[in-house]
Parts: C-alpha cells; sequence; structure tokens
C-alpha cells in the first residue's frame, strides 16, 4: 500500500478502535466517517443510511461545517452514483466525479467536488449504508491526484468493520428499547395495583364518613381525616411511579443525547423535516431535565399531528446556568387566546405546568397561518 506500513496499519488500527469504543448509532456513524477522511486524507466525507423511500434515514458529514450543512439544505435523494452504489453494491473511482454520465450537479450551497471514491457498507447481502469521500488533500499538477487503488482496498477494510460496528450498534439500541419497554410493563402493573388498592381504600372510608356526619360527627371526622392520609399515599405512590418511570436514556445518555435520538426517530417517522441542534449545554438537574424532555416531546406531537407542518426545529442552548428549549414550526398556527376561550389546551396547560414544577417558565407565541414557537427556559443548579 501506498500509505506505508506505519502509517497505514496504526491509522487503521486507530479507526477501528475508535469505533469499538461507541454503542450509538450516531456515534458510531460520526466515528466512521471522520476515520474515513482522516484515514485517506480527503477534504470531505459522508455516509449515508439508506431508507425505504428513495432517501436516506440517516446522513453524516465530515468537512462541512454545521452552517454549511443547514445552507445546502435537504439530504441528498439515492440518485446518481449513491444509487449505484447502494443498488448495484459497487465501489465508486472517480477522478472528477463532475464529468461522469450520472452527475446531476449540486445544491447551491454544497462544496464542489472532483476526485471520488464512494463504497456500499453491507452486512451480509443487505446493503446498510454508503460510505464516500472526495477532494483528496495532493498536489494536483495540471489536474492530477486522486484515490488509487490502494485507497480503495483500504477503504474497503474500513467499511467491513463499520458494517460490523454499525450492526452491533443498531443491536445495543434494539436491545435497550427492548429492556426499557419491559421494565416500564412491570412498572405499570406495580403502579395499577399498588393504587387501585388504595383508591378502593379511599372510597369505602369516604362512604363511611358519608353515613356518619348526621349521626356522628365525631366519627365522621375520624373517617375524614383517614380519607385525607390514604389520598396523601396514593399521591405518594404516584410520585414514587413517575420518578422510576423518568426515561432510562436521559440517565444513561443526558438531555442532549436523548432529545437527538428521539428527533432522530421522528425525523424518519414523519414526512415534515426534523431538525435538532444543541449548543453548550451542561448536565441540569434531574428535574429540569426531564422537565425540558417532556415539554419537547409534547410541542413535537403538537406540530407533527396537528399543524401540518413541513419543517420543525428544536434547539436547545446554554443560558447562563440553564438552559433554553425552542421548538419552533412553520405549521397552520393558532391563536392561544381563542383556544384557551374555547378550552382547547394543545397540552398548553401541561406544559406550564412542567416548566414552573421544574422552576421555569414557558412562553408561545404563535399566528394562524405563521406557524408556532414554543419556548422554555430553565435556571440550572
Amino acid at each position: 500500500m501506498s500509505h506505508g506500513p506505519r502509517s497505514g496499519l496504526a491509522a487503521v488500527s486507530s479507526a477501528l478502535l475508535a469505533m469499538s469504543r461507541h454503542l450509538e448509532v450516531r456515534d458510531v456513524l460520526k466515528t466512521i466517517v471522520a476515520s474515513a477522511r482522516e484515514l485517506l486524507d480527503a477534504q470531505y466525507a459522508a455516509l449515508g443510511v439508506p431508507d425505504d423511500h428513495g432517501g436516506f434515514a440517516q446522513f453524516v458529514v465530515d468537512g462541512v461545517s454545521e452552517e454549511q450543512w443547514k445552507a445546502i439544505g435537504p439530504l441528498p435523494r439515492q440518485h446518481g452514483i449513491l444509487a449505484a452504489m447502494l443498488h448495484e453494491a459497487r465501489a465508486e473511482r472517480l477522478a472528477d466525479v463532475r464529468k461522469d454520465p450520472r452527475f446531476e450537479g449540486w445544491p447551491k450551497a454544497h462544496p464542489d467536488l472532483i476526485d471520488f471514491l464512494g463504497l456500499p457498507i453491507r452486512d451480509g447481502d443487505e446493503v446498510i449504508g454508503a460510505l464516500f469521500l472526495a477532494n483528496k488533500n495532493c498536489e494536483r499538477p495540471q489536474g492530477g491526484c486522486g484515490f488509487t487503488e490502494d485507497d480503495e482496498e483500504l477503504l474497503g477494510i474500513l467499511a467491513q468493520h463499520a458494517a460490523i460496528a454499525l450492526t452491533n450498534a443498531r443491536l445495543y439500541e434494539r436491545s435497550r428499547e427492548l429492556t426499557i419497554a419491559e421494565e416500564r410493563s412491570r412498572l405499570a402493573h406495580e403502579l395499577h395495583d399498588a393504587v387501585s388498592q388504595k383508591l378502593f381504600s379511599l372510597r369505602l372510608t369516604a362512604q363511611a364518613a358519608a353515613r356518619l356526619v348526621d349521626r356522628a360527627p365525631s366519627r365522621a371526622k375520624g373517617e375524614l381525616q383517614q380519607v385525607a392520609a390514604l389520598a396523601a399515599e396514593a399521591a405518594d405512590e404516584l410520585r414514587a411511579a413517575v420518578v422510576e418511570l423518568r426515561p432510562a436514556a436521559l440517565d444513561e445518555d443526558g438531555l442532549v443525547a436523548t432529545l437527538r435520538t428521539q428527533i432522530q426517530v421522528l425525523d424518519r417517522a414523519h414526512s415534515a423535516r426534523v431538525t435538532f441542534a444543541g449548543h453548550g449545554v451542561k448536565a441540569l438537574p434531574a428535574s429540569q431535565e426531564e422537565a425540558l424532555l417532556r415539554v419537547a416531546q409534547e410541542a413535537l406531537h403538537n406540530a407533527l399531528r396537528h399543524s401540518g407542518a413541513d419543517h420543525v426545529d428544536v434547539t436547545l442552548d446554554r443560558r447562563g446556568s440553564g438552559a433554553v428549549l425552542r421548538v419552533t414550526d412553520d405549521g397552520s398556527g393558532f391563536d392561544p387566546q381563542a383556544v384557551r376561550r374555547a378550552g382547547r389546551h394543545l397540552g398548553l396547560v401541561s406544559m406550564r405546568d412542567r416548566a414552573s414544577g421544574a422552576g421555569g417558565s414557558l412562553t408561545v407565541e404563535s399566528v394562524p397561518g405563521e406557524g408556532t414557537v414554543i419556548e422554555m427556559e430553565v435556571p440550572g443548579g
């Protein structure tokens, strides 16, 4: 190989070790792309995971800033050279991708790619991704340079291990989802039994108090005190259950990673484009993190189910020692005052209660036909 034993083998080893350290699919994808770009000394690298509708369920890039990526626009479709890699499961190595007859041009803000190397990532007979690089860093006398056969062989080794890492990450996430589902089912049964018993006792005691209130007021008073005690116990049971039902991913991964994962799932599941960006947010008190997550979920549900939005953007930014969550959609919007007067709340009461319960605040800005912005701020610890 042209890379030499020290640089080539050491770089491959570092790349494989980096991939093995992650279990989350998104982290694995980012590591694969960054490793491939460094390994082959390219300006740009990307990895797309195809969906079943001619697009990509996930698409990760390296070498492009976040601002550039936003300016480029929607994810690419499976056409041209990408389609050839995915559907014919073959490598593509081109001296100038722009001269290929399948080339269809770039979006306005897209960087200009010249030399191109792409490989499918395969799990057995299934193509689970497309990994490609562009613009090798080297001198270009009269337009020379470009990727070599050795580069293709090296990327092929990386792609084989990338398939293993990606498959393992998917299995891990599926296993964790099943574990969470089983645990929540168990807690639901326990909650039902415990609270049902308390409520049954409470009802019997209240009935006894009602019978005694006229002929034995002092005894009725005792029964009503028992009602209050049973109600307090039932409330304690519910509070304990809520604590146990705190999302497992929130405890394990933190708020930013949990939001990002959930929003990626929603982006795949809905026709609307759903995006997330988190900047500089540090760990917050558990009650605040859970409140932010629940408000985000409620706001996303409204936007995706009721507003007809084409785009929903979620941001989480640091503000002082706390954080501010913003959920923006370009949907149908509504008149908050009219909604309140009509007795329809769209979850707004629940969101305000969660915000105030965590020591924070919630604002809602919406105009019919002009979308909605929901913002929640918490003070931090």
